[in-house]
């Protein structure tokens, strides 16, 4: 079930951002009195599971099926409607012009008012710039809405009473559990969450820390980015706080063995043990064997036993970091969510091209394992169906289709745009030779690396 949950929020969020990104192209081809031809969400090779257009004052559909009929040839001033089956992005095919439909037939006729190679090369760029502009927008529009009716809330570094808890690669490179980060290359980040961000693509190279009454300079050797982002691991330091009884889960292990709600647990195995990361670890330590629990019931120690299984899980509910440490809590009203959406937006693409210049010029980071397609974006929904992580998701991915689509590569968007730039320029306009066989090469070009990493993507399922 959580699957198919993660699996329908992919394809709504994509269908959002194919149409409000092909929504871009449309409406402003229609303000310059271009003829957009078809609208489709997803591409439709051999054939559409459903088209529309309006013929003769009538609206017609047809599903499942090869070629229009004939008929609607009657109205080409109307837009062809279509949901394809291939759920790699979305197009309009816009009249004279060279895209993904690769429509050659059509730019051997004579030139007409209506067709987008007629107009002036400033209007043929805001149409090019339309999608990139409106993924933009969306993803603002979205920030806004969430931080208005939500607010942000977070983790201020200096509020981890408890320090941080720290994985072995963490551990590896000196970090300690408990230790209180001040600091990333010397400079101070105030939010929790951010600083496995900035350390990873910043490759940052030390981290400042007080241990106990100690100040000390950990360094970060060559090589740790790399693993970090092999191993998809930003939790090499995390939150660290008690382990408390919430609640239980069915079957739970734990209630059976005579655990309470708001116990605490202090030792595992008679091995100190308070925190969750701990406790956590010497469960996996302990799967298929006996162990003793010791919490903490009305200030008294009690020693519960229990046989644990192949998972190392008790069946409880803990209380969650934010009962244990202080959360800031940003709150803004509609006109204060603007410019806040405005630069959250702009966060989000600055950090994404840091991520994307960190794969193809880090030493440490191999780009084979590390490109990922749909299965990989898919993982980023939430199991359970959560409309504000669905709709941060979405303004994610908005915000990175937007910076994909504007790389000066054929067949995107800024493939078309430095074409268009260059006839600006030069005042001399590319031949139609030119335009197409950059199509040509951008599709392929595009179409390999979508083969790659979707490969790469079942290949590292049975890693």
């Amino acid at each position: 079930m959580e699957v198919l949950i993660k699996v329908v929020q992919f394809f709504l969020s994509l269908t959002v951002l194919v149409l409000i990104h092909e929504a871009g192209h449309y409406l402003t081809a229609r303000l310059f009195k271009i003829r957009v031809e078809k609208f489709y969400i997803f591409f439709n090779p051999w054939f559409s599971v459903l088209k529309t257009k309006i013929v003769n004052g009538k609206r017609h559909f047809s599903w499942f099926s090869k070629k229009s009929p004939e008929s609607w040839k009657d109205s080409p001033q109307n837009t062809e409607w279509g949901i394809g089956w291939l759920p790699l992005g979305g197009y309009v095919k816009i009249a004279g012009m060279i895209d993904e439909s690769m429509d050659k037939e059509q730019m051997k006729l004579p030139p007409q008012p209506w067709e987008f190679r007629v107009k002036p090369a400033w209007q043929r760029l805001i149409v090019m710039v339309a999608g990139v502009f409106m993924n933009v927008c969306l993803a603002v529009a979205i920030y806004i809405s969430l931080l208005f009716i939500f607010g942000e809330s977070y983790i201020p570094t200096k509020n981890l009473k408890y320090g941080i808890a720290v994985d072995s690669m963490a551990y590896n490179i000196g970090l300690r559990d408990g230790d209180k980060i001040l600091s990333v290359d010397n400079k101070f980040i105030e939010n929790f969450k951010d600083i496995p961000l900035e350390i990873v693509f910043s490759q940052s190279k030390s981290i400042q820390i007080q241990r106990d009454t100690q100040l000390l300079n950990i360094q970060i050797p060559d090589g740790f980015i790399g693993k970090i982002i092999d191993n998809k691991n930003l939790n090499f330091i995390d939150v660290r706080f008690p382990f408390v009884i919430e609640g239980f889960a069915d079957n739970s292990l734990a209630k059976d063995a005579g655990m309470l709600l708001h116990d605490s647990i202090i030792a595992v195995n008679d091995t100190p043990a308070v925190y969750y990361n701990e406790i956590k670890r010497e469960l996996v330590k302990n799967v298929n064997k006996p162990i003793t629990i010791t919490v903490i019931r009305n200030n008294e120690p009690l020693t519960l036993s229990m046989n644990l299984g192949e998972a190392p899980v008790i069946g409880v509910i803990v209380k969650k970091p934010a009962q244990f440490i202080e959360i800031a809590v940003k709150k803004y009203n509609f006109w204060q969510a603007i410019p806040a959406g405005t630069v959250k937006t702009y966060k989000t693409i600055a950090d994404y091209i840091r991520q994307f210049k960190l794969l193809f010029t880090s030493k440490e980071v191999k780009v084979s394992e590390n490109l990922g397609g749909f299965i990989s974006i898919g993982k980023i929904f939430a199991p359970q169906w959560d409309w504000v992580h669905f709709w941060s998701i979405t303004a994610l991915l908005s915000a990175i289709l937007a910076f994909m689509n504007i790389l000066p590569i054929p067949a995107l968007d800024g493939g078309h745009v430095i074409f268009l730039l260059y006839e600006m320029i030069t005042r001399r306009k590319p031949s139609e030779k030119v335009l197409e066989y950059a199509q040509y090469a951008g599709l392929i070009i595009l179409l390999a690396l979508v083969l790659f990493a979707n490969i790469n993507d079942v290949v590292k399922l049975f890693k």
